[in-house]
């Protein structure tokens, strides 16, 4: 049995902490306050190629609904400010809000009270086979 306790990047220090095995070597940077610093998700195909209207009637069913599976309106209120802003706008968003990112995409985060909620990457960039007019 592993028992596993937690692996931390600050700056140069790699803290590998655990009782058998190492945490391997995933470096995430953290901003001053401790927390993951925001990115925009690693580049992503959509199962068909859809059109900026495609794309943005997703999103909008998206936030439409994901209330709906629970979570608290204001946490998904600053999820989706955090998702339409630019990266540095995102983070100040995320970490006034208390929205702990799991992924640093933003594709899972917890509220202080953690709850779970979850984000498509089609919420947070664009596809790379999204069909472009002219």
């Amino acid at each position: 049995m592993t028992l596993w306790f937690m692996c931390v990047t600050i700056g140069n220090l790699h803290a590998k902490r655990n009782i058998m095995g190492s945490c391997g070597s995933s470096h995430v940077k953290l901003n001053r306050t401790g927390k993951k610093i925001i990115r925009k998700p690693k580049p992503w195909k959509h199962p068909q190629p859809i059109t900026r209207s495609q794309l943005m009637q997703l999103r909008e069913e998206f936030w439409d609904t994901a209330p709906h599976y629970g979570g608290k309106k204001e946490i998904w209120d600053a999820l989706r400010a955090a998702a339409e802003a630019d990266l540095e706008l995102a983070q100040a968003i995320v970490d006034s809000a208390g929205i702990i990112a799991q992924n640093t995409d933003m594709t899972v985060c917890y509220d202080e009270s953690g709850t779970k909620y979850e984000l498509p990457k089609y919420v947070l960039s664009e596809p790379t086979n999204m069909i472009r007019f002219g």
